[in-house]
């Protein structure tokens, strides 16, 4: 008969365990922090790649067409400016924006997304802060506008949420990092100009 030796396991000792703990705190701890600075600034220009809407009953529309066009400009304070433009809105037949039909008037404003303001990056949430001072949708004026959000190599993508929208769906915009491929031109110090003698004094150096 052959006998079967029995393996028992014991925990590891106190001061072994110690060190596991502190070497699982200090993994976790890069990833969250690898996460957080994936994304440590929006200061410069970003290009829409996409913008639509994802309806309740999960069907895919778009308010600004398949090929929409866009800029995201941010500066080193946080001061932005976001446009998101649908290419194709029929023209006003009238020729004059104050005179329009109804239809024309609402291609014209669905059609657009565009606001100014502050915007910050909550990395504990992991969201955008917009807060906003003008916009195309007057209600967003004056209101702070929250976004979840994902970037991976230089693509940021945010979510509208249906609150924000007001008609159910949530709203997702994608926009890439433009580099920059112009080196910053550096100002050269203007020339010192020499001092203008008066005609008084040039004519006393003539005569």
């Amino acid at each position: 008969m052959k006998l079967v030796k029995q393996v028992t396991w014991s925990p590891p000792a106190p001061r072994r365990m110690l060190s596991f703990l502190c070497l699982a705190a200090t993994v976790a701890s890069s990833v969250g922090s690898a996460r957080s600075e994936d994304l440590s600034t929006l200061a410069g220009t970003w290009s829409l790649v996409s913008a639509y809407e994802i309806q309740p009953d999960g069907t895919r529309t778009t308010n600004y067409g398949e090929h929409p066009t866009g800029l995201l400009m941010v500066d080193g304070s946080g001061r932005y400016s976001i446009q998101i433009f649908k290419l194709g809105r029929p023209m006003f037949a009238s020729g004059d924006k104050t005179v329009g039909r109804p239809d024309e008037y609402r291609a014209a404003l669905v059609g657009i997304s565009t606001h100014i303001g502050k915007v910050t990056i909550d990395r504990s949430r992991h969201q955008l802060v917009f807060d906003v001072e003008a916009a195309s949708f007057p209600n967003w004026e004056g209101k702070r506008q929250v976004r979840d959000f994902t970037y991976q190599d230089g693509v940021l993508s945010y979510a509208v949420p249906p609150t924000a929208s007001g008609n159910g769906s949530t709203a997702y915009s994608v926009w890439r990092r433009v580099q920059n491929t112009h080196p910053t031109a550096s100002i050269e110090p203007a020339a010192e100009s020499k001092p203008i003698r008066s005609n008084r004094a040039y004519s006393a150096l003539l005569g």
